[in-house]
C-alpha cells in the first residue's frame, strides 16, 4: 500500500525571492485598493506646481518692474537737482574775468614784488672820525644794498661808501654788523662789501636781465631815503641807455635806465625790480636841476648786467 506523506513545503532563504514576493504584494495591494487614485492626485499637484511657478515669475517680474521704474525716478530727481553743467563759452569767461575786476579786490602786484626782495635789502650806513672828537665815530653818508650771494655779500654804490673808516649793515630782521669793502668800481659807481655777520635766514635776491625792458613796463624801488625805511616806490622805465653828469662834472655814467618811481639820497645802493621780482638795476643817481637834494621824477639806475661784472658774476 502506498502511503503518501504530505510534503512539508521548502522555503528558500534567498531574502530577494521575499522580498520581489513583498513588493509584489505590495503594489497589488496598493493597485487594488487604491485604483484610479494616483493618476488624479499627481494631475492635481502638477496643476498646483504650475500655478504657483505661474504666479511666482509674475511676482518676480512685477518686482522687477516696479525696481526699474523707482531707479528712473530717482535718476530723473538726481538730475532735476543736479543738473548737467552746460560747456563754457568765451562769453561765459569774459563774464566772469570782468564780474571779479568789478567786485574783487585785486592784490598789488606791487606790494607782492616789493615782499619778494625786501629780505636782501640791507641798510648801509657810513662813518668817519669825528674831527672834534677822535675817540667818536661820525656818520657821514647813508643808503641801501642788496644781498646778491648765500654768502651775505652787498651790492652798493660807490658814493655811499667812499672815505668811511666803518661800515654797518641793517638787515631785514635787525640784525646789525660791521662790514669790509671787498672790491669798488669808481667808473660806475659800484662797491661790493661783505658784513661779519648774517642772519640764520638769510636769502640772497633773484637777479634778473635788464635786456628785455622796455619803456612803459613796471619797476619798483626799495631801499631807506633819509633813512627811512625799508621804503617801497613804484613807477616805471622812462628811457633806456641814458646818460648822467654828476653835478659837479666829475663823473659821467652811460648805458643807465631811466625810471620815475620816487627815489631820493638813502636809495642809492638800493635795487630796481621788475614785476617778477628780479632785480634788474642798481639805483645810482636822481636829476635835480635845483639846488634840492630831491626827486622830481627822474632817476638813473646801473644796469644789472654793468653790476654783474664788479663781483665777477657771469654775463647775462
Amino acid at each position: 500500500m502506498v502511503i503518501l506523506m504530505k510534503r512539508e513545503a521548502v522555503f528558500s532563504k534567498s531574502t530577494r525571492t521575499v522580498a520581489s514576493v513583498t513588493n509584489t504584494a505590495t503594489v497589488s495591494t496598493a493597485s487594488s485598493s487604491d485604483l484610479g487614485k494616483p493618476a488624479k492626485s499627481e494631475a492635481l499637484t502638477s496643476n498646483k506646481l504650475h500655478f504657483l511657478k505661474s504666479i511666482l515669475r509674475w511676482d518676480f517680474a512685477a518686482v522687477f518692474l516696479f525696481g526699474v521704474v523707482l531707479s528712473m525716478l530717482a535718476m530723473g530727481v538726481f538730475f532735476k537737482l543736479n543738473p548737467l553743467p552746460k560747456s563754457l563759452t568765451q562769453n561765459d569767461i569774459d563774464g566772469a574775468v570782468m564780474h571779479t575786476l568789478l567786485n574783487k579786490e585785486l592784490p598789488s602786484q606791487s606790494a607782492k614784488v616789493a615782499a619778494s626782495v625786501q629780505g636782501a635789502v640791507v641798510h648801509v650806513q657810513s662813518y668817519i672820525t669825528d674831527p672834534k672828537n677822535k675817540d667818536v665815530d661820525k656818520e657821514s653818508g647813508v643808503g641801501t644794498g642788496v644781498v646778491i650771494k648765500d654768502d651775505g655779500t652787498i651790492l652798493t654804490n660807490f658814493h655811499v661808501i667812499a672815505g668811511a673808516k666803518k661800515l654797518k649793515v641793517t638787515f631785514f630782521d635787525g640784525t646789525e654788523a660791521e662790514a669790509i669793502v671787498i672790491g669798488v668800481q669808481p667808473e660806475k659807481d659800484l662797491a661790493v662789501i661783505k658784513p661779519q655777520k648774517i642772519p640764520d635766514d638769510l636769502e640772497p635776491a633773484v637777479l634778473g636781465s635788464s635786456q628785455q625792458l622796455l619803456p612803459g613796463d613796471q619797476v619798483v624801488v626799495v631801499g631807506f631815503p633819509f633813512g627811512i625805511g625799508p621804503s617801497v616806490s613804484a613807477g616805471v622805465v622812462s628811457g633806456l641807455n641814458r646818460q648822467f653828469k654828476s653835478p659837479d662834472g666829475n663823473q659821467a655814467l652811460s648805458g643807465l635806465i631811466q625810471f620815475d618811481a620816487a627815489a631820493n639820497p638813502g636809495n642809492s645802493g638800493g635795487p630796481l625790480v621788475n614785476m617778477s621780482g628780479e632785480v634788474i638795476g642798481i639805483v645810482t643817481a636822481i636829476l635835480n636841476p635845483t639846488s634840492a637834494r630831491t626827486f622830481i621824477g627822474i632817476g638813473f639806475a646801473t644796469t644789472i648786467e654793468s653790476a654783474g661784472s664788479a663781483v665777477g658774476l657771469p654775463p647775462f
